[in-house]
């Protein structure tokens, strides 16, 4: 029980604020399991009713906002119905997490050494998986069908 004292000094208190990207995440869990484009409050009803907003509910403008810098990343496509948009994730779960280390490899300076780097770093399982993925990877030679 808080004390009226506690209520007066502290009545515009808010919620604590999420992590980093916390809201971008079940922005985009949304999506894919909505599996068809959405507008923003559609969005943030869904994000509320599965209560993936975290402690607070989200404002429609911060919705609107997440769901313009996940299209501006390229995460997002969207497409005009009337006056607002309907969003739609570009790609899988795996498709983003690829887009991702693209955009990361591309700003490096040294594209050799991050990926030498990351395969270094790579536990015994993941490079096994990673040599078992590029050995059943088709060559540009192959894929137009000339041998």
């Amino acid at each position: 029980m808080t004390s009226a004292r506690e209520e007066r000094r502290d009545p515009g208190a808010r919620a604590p604020r999420r992590a980093p990207g916390t809201l971008e995440a079940a922005v985009l869990d949304v999506l894919w399991e909505a599996g068809e484009p959405l507008h923003p409050v559609q969005v943030r009803e869904r994000l509320i009713a599965h209560g993936e907003a975290g402690a607070d509910e989200p404002a429609y403008t911060t919705v609107v906002t997440v769901l313009t810098r996940l299209y501006e990343k390229k995460a997002l496509a969207r497409e005009r119905d009337g006056r607002a948009y309907r969003y739609a994730p570009a790609a899988d779960e795996a498709g983003l997490a690829a887009r991702r280390l693209t955009a990361m490899l591309d700003a490096a300076r040294d594209r050799r050494a991050v990926l030498s780097r990351f395969v270094r770093d790579l536990s015994d399982n993941d490079e096994q998986l990673l040599r078992a993925v590029l050995d059943t990877r088709e060559t540009p030679a192959t894929e137009g069908g000339q041998g």
